[in-house]
């Protein structure tokens, strides 16, 4: 996508930053919500940002939305050089520099609005948390494989640097930073399909977790195991995962922390088969997520916001999980809720659980047609976790005779290699 069109040049040149994230969110087919969404913002702070044509400008705000959109910095203030288009079409070594670039271009101006005291505590470990998490919120519409190679890099550089560290209160701080780092490489090696790299450095975000001493943190980073494993099918892992993380939140833990366990709970169930169970543990996430302050920052690591639409969202995967087209189906507002997504590889997910939910009802036609959607965002961002889900659900449908739009996605999955 080209970012050098008239219109946005023209509201650049009038410093009107906020009409050029108005203008490169609807080309992109995003909503204020969905765009907030995907930077930890509320809709009414995109719709604030767009609707300040002069400024003054929340500069960590602005920054965000710029770099998930894939703007170039100079068309937002951000920085200064020539403009530069979107990364898509680039070779990997442009690719990477356009993401540094990207997270170096969010994360100094947040970093610049901190106040004075808490940037001299934090130091060294809050830039690097910064990039961090700009890395996570790009993930949603970037390819793993690329992102990878930068995110790599980032936790080599914390490692370096926490090595370095010249006490025992630093290195503990970035212990923490380095959890979180590694935790993002454990993801991205999940949706990379490489489940034995992904345990590995889940692992290690585990063991940096307990020795920064952050319980929550901990609790965060086994939870995250467990989805995987909840995710992978195996269920007594997951469960056991699972609790172990409850152990780590111990008593007067964040509502946020609840209900988003309370879903991991949820999916491990469901891989069981437990149908009672898994209902029961997404009540019990409603009834967390009830509690969360609505205008109130997700605490990191839940960079984004944590809401009944992530749990109608794992309700249609538990249900595509159980064979319960009821419970894909049952309740038209929740899938509704759970569809919208800025996150592309997350929105493909949806739409092989959905896909499920149709088969398992009987209706092909509208199964394979959203799975074939799914499976090609799957290869255009190339992730092995969508098409590997999309293989799944091809083999819950056996017929020595199948139609014709069952052989079309069997032609599209053939000799697929990423």
């Amino acid at each position: 996508m080209s970012w050098s069109k008239q219109a946005i040049r023209d509201a650049s040149r009038e410093s009107d930053y906020g009409r050029v994230i108005q203008l490169a969110r609807r080309e992109q087919g995003l909503t204020q919500r969905q765009l907030g969404e995907a930077c930890g913002l509320t809709q009414s702070a995109v719709s604030r940002l767009e609707g300040r044509a002069a400024g003054p400008y929340n500069m960590s705000i602005l920054a965000s939305a710029a770099a998930y959109l894939g703007l170039s910095p100079r068309l937002v203030g951000l920085a200064d050089g020539t403009a530069v288009s979107a990364a898509d079409g680039r070779d990997p070594v442009e690719r990477r520099e356009f993401l540094a670039g990207a997270v170096a271009a969010a994360a100094t101006p947040a970093l610049a609005a901190l106040p004075m005291p808490e940037r001299q505590e934090a130091g060294q470990a809050a830039t690097l948390r910064l990039a961090t998490t700009a890395f996570r919120r790009m993930d949603g519409s970037t390819p793993s494989r690329q992102l990878s190679e930068v995110v790599f890099a980032h936790l080599r550089l914390v490692q370096s640097v926490a090595a370095e560290a010249p006490d025992e209160d630093q290195r503990v701080r970035l212990a923490a930073v380095g959890s979180e780092a590694a935790s993002l490489a454990g993801w991205l090696s999940w949706d990379m399909g490489d489940h034995g790299s992904a345990r590995t450095w889940y692992g290690s975000a585990i063991k940096a977790a307990r020795r920064s001493g952050n319980r929550l943190l901990a609790a965060y980073q086994i939870g995250s195991l467990a989805q995987m494993e909840a995710d992978a099918g195996n269920a007594a892992q997951g469960l056991n995962l699972t609790r172990s993380a409850r152990r780590q939140l111990g008593t007067n833990a964040p509502a946020v922390a609840d209900a988003w366990l309370c879903t991991v709970e949820a999916l491990a169930h469901a891989a069981a088969g437990d149908e009672l169970s898994t209902d029961h543990a997404l009540v019990r996430s409603r009834t967390a997520a009830a509690l969360i302050t609505a205008e109130e920052p997700p605490p990191w690591p839940w960079v984004f916001t944590f809401d009944e639409a992530k749990i109608a969202a794992c309700r249609v995967t538990c249900g595509a999980r159980l064979g319960l087209p009821i419970w894909v189906f049952g309740k038209r507002d929740e899938v509704a809720t759970a569809m919208p997504s800025s996150h592309a590889k997350q929105h493909a997910l949806l739409q092989l659980d959905l896909a499920a939910g149709h088969q398992a009802a009987g209706r092909l036609e509208a199964a394979y047609v959203l799975a074939t959607q799914a499976v090609e965002s799957g290869l255009r961002y190339r992730s092995g976790r969508v098409v590997e889900r999309a293989r799944v659900f091809r083999r819950a449908y056996t017929s020595s005779t199948p139609p014709k739009v069952v052989r079309t996605f069997d032609d599209r999955l053939h000799g697929v290699y990423l």
